[in-house]
């Protein structure tokens, strides 16, 4: 028997679902980002005090912290949606170094990913 080149449609259907409600979640978190830095400018007043100047260096930091997650989260959010892609285009689970198919342990744990395990472990950095 030959070595299986790719998921069946079958196989490809349950990583999509799986996929789909990662997104979702993804999607829901960064909205969450969004309302918080939103919140977080609405809340700078006029009320100038030491304290209050003591406060916005905090306040500058979480907004920075807040934006970095915001924007890991936007990067993993097009990661799912470039693996829908795959998934439509049939190249969805093959290693893009080896050619090989890349485990169903590996893509349940990182549904986004291109690379097998093996080809990402022996990647120069």
């Amino acid at each position: 028997m030959s070595e299986k080149t790719r998921y069946s449609d079958e196989e490809l259907k349950e990583f999509e679902e799986l996929i789909l409600q990662k997104l979702n979640k993804a999607k829901e978190e960064l909205n969450t980002l969004k309302s918080s830095l939103t919140r977080e400018s609405d809340d700078s007043g006029d009320n100038f005090s030491s304290v209050k100047t003591l406060e916005d260096g905090a306040d500058t930091a979480e907004k920075e912290q807040l934006s970095q997650l915001a924007g890991r989260q936007q990067k993993f959010i097009n990661n799912l949606e470039n693996a829908l892609v795959r998934i439509k285009n049939g190249t969805y689970g093959i290693c893009v170094d080896t050619g090989k198919l890349i485990s169903k342990e590996r893509l349940k744990a990182v549904p986004h990913t291109t690379q097998s395990i093996d080809a990402k472990l022996n990647r120069k950095p």
